[in-house]
């Protein structure tokens, strides 16, 4: 999921922007998992917040935000900033994590090790390239490409080229680009694409070919230009739509593909597609209904909470069904 600001456009986007930088300094800087996802919750449940927010009680009236968040939220709107936020800020190591972060492969582990060592900029970066691992490398290689949005007449191109590509192979092949774009974003972070072929299931022995020809294909039309990791079931990798008709070059993008056995589809389709806050609330649903949802199945919770079989799903539709919940299309699961 992505590493960056919410859409603009909500009457609380000063709020939701703040909220975003907590939510990203607990997990990079301080691996605080809970006080990341608290603070991503809480700004998700005001970016939807349909009228401006005039105080932090009224704001701890929505489910997520607690008293704790309602008192930043008062200081912000009092005072314009947040003293912990101008603390963070002005703290060397910190901003240096939140910068190496954005590197792609570098995690906050990886970051504060950097750090720790004196590696704390993009130029640091480039002259200890020997310390980076393969997949650093390329991150720092197409950093400023990789820091920009796709937006979503570029990911339809991206998306013809991949279905055009897989289809000729092998007209058999299921893929489906998931993410923020399936649910009708207008740009994108990256491209996260959902591969199967119905002789791959959960029950079949491996089948990497199966990805292998797809991403060799994806190579060969030049449009995957580099690999970051490649394993039997997925692919991370580098890609660029062709040049314009003037000549000039359309930045590299981020795409990862997916080989997911076919039984386990449609769970896989339904979490990649997102949010991971719809994923959260569907999940606690499907509990208190008496079954477990993960990205790959859907199973019913025997009166001991033990999982039993996986049950059948041939679209996204019956995973609803099992738990009794109204359908939602993709495009209403941006929470």
């Amino acid at each position: 999921m992505s590493k960056r600001k919410a859409p603009a456009g909500s009457p609380n986007q000063g709020i939701t922007d703040l909220l975003t930088e907590l939510a990203n300094y607990e997990r990079n800087v301080n691996r605080a998992i809970h006080k990341y996802n608290a603070y991503r919750k809480a700004a998700s449940v005001i970016a939807r917040y349909p009228s401006e927010i005039r105080s932090g009680a009224e704001a701890k009236k929505l489910d997520g935000v607690g008293a704790k968040i309602a008192e930043k939220i008062d200081e912000f709107l009092s005072t314009g900033k947040l003293r912990k936020l101008e603390k963070i800020r002005q703290d060397d190591t910190s901003a240096s994590i939140n910068l190496l972060t954005r590197v792609t492969g570098i995690g906050p582990a990886a970051a504060r090790k950097f750090v720790e060592e004196g590696i704390k900029t993009l130029e640091d970066l480039r002259k200890n390239e020997h310390k980076l691992t393969h997949h650093q490398r390329i991150g720092l290689k197409y950093f400023e490409d990789f820091e920009k949005r796709i937006p979503r007449e570029e990911m339809l191109q991206m998306q013809e080229i991949v279905l055009k590509e897989v289809k000729n192979l092998d007209p058999k092949y299921i893929a489906t680009v998931c993410g923020s774009f399936r649910r009708g974003a207008e740009s994108s972070g990256d491209m996260d694409v959902l591969l199967t072929h119905p002789t791959f299931t959960s029950e079949a022995s491996k089948q990497s070919k199966l990805l292998h020809r797809v991403v060799e294909q994806l190579e060969k039309v030049h449009f995957v230009t580099d690999v970051l990791s490649k394993g039997d079931t997925k692919f991370m990798g580098v890609c660029q739509l062709p040049n314009k008709e003037d000549g000039t070059a359309y930045p590299h993008r981020r795409i990862d593909i997916r080989f997911i056995p076919k039984d386990q589809y449609y769970c896989g389709v339904l979490y990649f597609t997102g949010s991971d806050i719809f994923n959260k609330n569907m999940r606690t649903h499907a509990l208190e209904m008496g079954f477990t949802i993960n990205e790959y199945t859907i199973r019913p919770l025997g009166v001991t909470g033990v999982a039993g079989e996986a049950l059948p799903v041939e679209c996204e539709k019956d995973i609803f069904d099992y738990i009794q919940w109204k359908y939602r299309e993709p495009k209403d699961r941006s929470e």
